[in-house]
């Protein structure tokens, strides 16, 4: 079988693109959206919550429309999105002059005790994104697949924000450490999480905290992860700039330096260094981790 398409880990052959043209002729009636429930349903397509994964389906059947695989009927009508709505409402600016900015200069138990509050769909998501984009040197980024944000509080005051989101499919020296055959890196995936943003207020200056944090949060991640998505994580992953940072903090929270990566970024056409060369720092949750990831998880 000739693979026609790759998308979001799934290899699309020719027989399931005859498959698609044949489940499109069998219902001549259906819409590209009840299309994309029926091919969901036959390839029993499912997210880890048990939910159809459609959206992806109807994103891959157009992906085929396009480079002319398949023929889907016309769109009848454009579906309203409340994804959509909700990340142009956090695109429109929040002012951050609301925020006590006064620095907080003090000692790890003085400013207990801290609440970490997962923000991700709630109204506290656009304040984090400023937080993010105001003070974060990447600047703001909207994660994909799995993910959450967190917004740490001191008495009612933000001092720092953490994001978590899916972690890279493919990364070398995290892939040896683990030891994992390719065929269990792509089924446990989504059995670790990667660290995209970290972000300690500028107006704080309060030492141990940013490894404290990292610590608690080693807890927290876990059981929000599993009440949220219904499946649980194993392992964190994270990336630093050896250029800008050390990753002390990282490190005395007992994470391991894995290594480095080569930089040539996702889906790179070559074996040329594209972006930046970061560190790799990873926190194993259970020490059962390489048992766990590297076989069959119920």
């Amino acid at each position: 079988m000739n693979e026609v398409l790759r998308y979001r880990g799934r290899v699309i052959t020719d027989s399931d693109v005859a498959f698609i043209r044949k489940l499109i002729a069998d219902n001549p009636t259906a819409s590209r959206w009840r299309l994309s429930l029926l091919l969901c349903e036959a390839w029993d397509w499912r997210q880890s919550n048990g939910v159809l994964r459609d959206m992806v389906c109807r994103s891959m059947m157009l992906e085929l429309h396009r480079a002319g695989h398949i023929e889907l009927p016309p769109k009848r009508f454009k579906p309203r999105n409340p994804l959509a709505n909700r990340e142009r409402a956090q695109k429109k600016p929040v002012q951050l002059s609301f925020i006590d900015q006064s620095p907080i200069e003090a000692r790890l138990s003085e400013i207990q005790p801290l609440d970490f509050v997962q923000v991700r769909r709630t109204d506290d998501e656009p304040l984090f994104r400023a937080l993010i984009d105001d003070h974060h040197y990447l600047g703001y980024v909207q994660p994909v697949g799995e993910h959450l944000k967190y917004i740490v509080y001191s008495r009612g005051h933000p001092i720092a924000c953490m994001a978590w989101s899916s972690a890279p499919r493919h990364l070398g020296p995290r892939d040896q450490f683990i030891g994992w055959s390719p065929a269990y890196r792509k089924k446990n995936i989504r059995f670790l999480a990667y660290n995209t943003r970290y972000l300690i207020l500028p107006w704080v200056r309060v030492p141990y905290l940013a490894s404290h944090i990292l610590g608690r949060m080693a807890k927290i991640l876990p059981r929000d992860w599993k009440r949220i998505y219904n499946h649980p994580v194993y392992f964190l992953e994270t990336f630093t700039d050896p250029t800008r940072f050390k990753g002390t903090c990282y490190r005395a929270a007992n994470w391991v330096v894995l290594g480095r990566t080569k930089g040539r970024g996702n889906n790179a056409p070559t074996r040329e260094q594209r972006v930046p060369i970061k560190e790799i720092l990873a926190y194993p949750l259970t020490p059962r981790f390489r048992e766990l990831l590297s076989g069959d998880i119920e």
